[in-house]
């Protein structure tokens, strides 16, 4: 332990171990060798999100709408908007688009929180730029404001999601205009380039992510930018003025080195921050959502949003 998070169980629940293992048995996501990340992008198919579930309609009321020429979906209560408003970006290394495990993410978001909360399927790289995806954030946040108090509004994500919702969060501070009320980072991927090598140590355990291939992705998400730069990796950036933030990660996770060395550097800079720590969960294990860690997650999200 590093002494800044809370480590909410001393050991894994018997469903996360399984669910762990079933996730390790079947297709990966990302390329697991550094020479297949070329071959993965340029011999796929057009990345597409995953199906919005059938059961949403009975479960919520469901909306569409266009920011910036990509789809967002919003899910409300069934009993109508709520007094919160989440936006959600999902992960999947900035090169895939949202999976169908994400749908369970947003889902416990609405039922735990009674926020709405809007799903933002961004553009991903190399088949768009990385503008694409940070203008959309940004004009999706400034649509959500004009309708509401700022201080109702959620920046949230997972992964590569989380890093977008954080940047955006740094983007509104520099421009002195209106905030976000907090932000809530689920295995968020704070340095694109992963260069803490404790990271390594913990490779072996994570049943999603490769060091040198996410490295590689970050390269190819940075395009003509500094990857080191406080604009591609947020672990750089000046944190003073940022809301109030909650990160959730698993010990069996390579950014845990990393969302330890940012709760610091929040507590450095005074701001408020949450660090909760997971032993044996692996990244974004908050989508295994039947397991006891996920739902403690979604609990603390919901008492978090309401402070």
């Amino acid at each position: 332990m590093s002494g800044l998070g809370d480590l909410r169980f001393a050991k894994p629940s018997l469903p996360l171990r399984l669910a762990s293992w079933v996730v390790s048995k079947g297709k990966p996501i990302f390329p697991e060798r550094i020479e297949d990340v070329e071959r993965f992008l340029h011999s796929r198919r057009q990345p597409r999100r995953a199906e919005t579930p059938d059961k949403f309609a009975r479960r919520f009321q469901v909306e569409t709408s266009e920011i910036e020429g990509q789809e967002c979906i919003t899910l409300h209560p069934s009993t109508g908007p709520g007094e919160r408003h989440i936006l959600y970006f999902h992960g999947g290394g900035f090169v895939v688009s949202a999976v169908k495990q994400h749908w369970d993410v947003i889902a416990a978001l609405v039922e735990n929180t009674g926020a709405s909360v809007t799903a933002a399927f961004y553009n991903v790289v190399p088949e768009h730029p990385y503008r694409d995806a940070e203008r959309m954030a940004d004009t999706l946040f400034a649509s959500a404001a004009e309708n509401r108090e700022p201080a109702t509004i959620t920046l949230a994500g997972d992964s590569a999601g989380a890093h977008i919702a954080l940047s955006l969060a740094l983007r509104l501070r520099d421009k002195g205009g209106p905030q976000a009320g907090n932000l809530v980072l689920f295995s968020p991927w704070l340095d694109v380039t992963l260069k803490d090598e404790a990271a390594k140590a913990i490779e072996p355990h994570d049943i999603m992510l490769k060091v040198g291939p996410i490295r590689e992705l970050g390269r190819i998400w940075a395009d003509d930018r500094d990857p080191l730069s406080p604009q591609c990796s947020p672990l750089y950036a000046d944190l003073t003025d940022l809301p109030p933030t909650a990160i959730f990660i698993g010990h069996h996770d390579v950014f845990l080195p990393d969302c330890r060395t940012f709760a610091g550097r929040m507590k450095q800079a005074g701001r408020h921050v949450e660090l909760y720590e997971y032993a044996g969960a692996p990244h974004v294990f908050m989508a295994l959502a039947a397991t006891r860690e996920a739902k403690d997650v979604f609990s603390l999200v919901a008492r978090f949003v309401d402070r």
